[in-house]
């Protein structure tokens, strides 16, 4: 019997099959981002065990919007673009383990399933849904220039319904784009055992970062988010409570792996 080859299921014969190949990953894309403060505690309750808040601010929560393209090393996918343009929107919070500190995905949704299954590979939560962001235009009328006063719209839909809406209007240029998701990540990568009431298959917590970086000038500016109530998910205990800042800029960045610091068990 021929041996099945393949990154991730589903593998084949030659491997062309896998839901998405390989790392390294490449990443080029538009990034809006809005800061903002949530009810004291609500943090703390998305955090697993031995995961804690950290001291300073730590109800910050970031929001963000995302459209990218992204490919292999093959850089194939660029000659084929449904294979490597998606959106998501992801929320992230900043946590401590064994002294250090942290960011972390606690939700996040995509719009392709290469995304989300890569996603899963590296512990984001990801799950699909209908992500739109406003596209910045050069010429013409028909979007936002990136200027002060350049106005931009973006939202999530999870089964039909509306979860997450954002506006974001240009003030002028920034020397930061928020300092929520600015550190390596730290994810729970877990898949729970087939059989009935068994030891998880997997139950690991890992640490990550991103090489290559590469970004453009900051735009900063006023924003409003709005969180809806949803049968399937539960961003009501992240509601914010105030808008500490909203930005705009473009990145590229490359992924390679990642460490773990824990198993289960250990």
């Amino acid at each position: 019997m021929a041996e099945l080859k393949g990154f991730m299921p589903p593998l084949s014969p030659e491997g062309r099959a896998s839901v998405v190949p390989g790392p390294p990953w490449h990443y080029s894309g538009d990034l809006l981002t809005i800061e903002y403060r949530a009810a004291p505690g609500s943090v703390a309750r998305w955090l697993p065990e031995p995961v804690e808040p950290v001291d300073e601010d730590p109800d910050a929560v970031a929001v963000i919007f995302a459209d990218w393209q992204s490919c292999s090393d093959s850089f194939e996918e660029l000659l084929d673009p449904v294979r490597s343009q998606y959106k998501e929107c992801f929320f992230v919070v900043r946590c401590r383990y064994r002294g250090e500190r942290y960011s972390r995905c606690i939700a996040i949704w995509v719009d392709k399933d290469f995304a989300l299954a890569r996603g899963w590979h590296q512990g984001y939560p990801k799950k699909l849904g209908s992500i739109w962001m406003t596209r910045p235009v050069r010429f013409g009328k028909a979007g936002p220039r990136l200027e002060p006063g350049g106005r931009f719209g973006a939202s999530v839909s999870v089964h039909d319904r509306r979860i997450v809406q954002a506006r974001f209007t240009i003030t002028g240029p920034s020397e930061t784009n928020g300092f929520v998701n600015a550190l390596a990540m730290l994810h729970n990568r877990y898949v729970p055992s087939i059989e009935p009431g068994g030891t998880p298959s997997m139950d690991e917590l890992v640490t990550m970062k991103s090489v290559d970086w590469e970004g453009s000038e900051i735009w900063t500016g006023e924003a409003e988010l709005e969180l809806f109530d949803s049968p399937v998910e539960e961003l009501s205990s992240l509601a914010p409570v105030e808008v500490i800042g909203a930005y705009y800029r473009s990145v590229g960045v490359s992924w390679v792996g990642g460490s773990v610091l824990r198993r289960s068990g250990t």
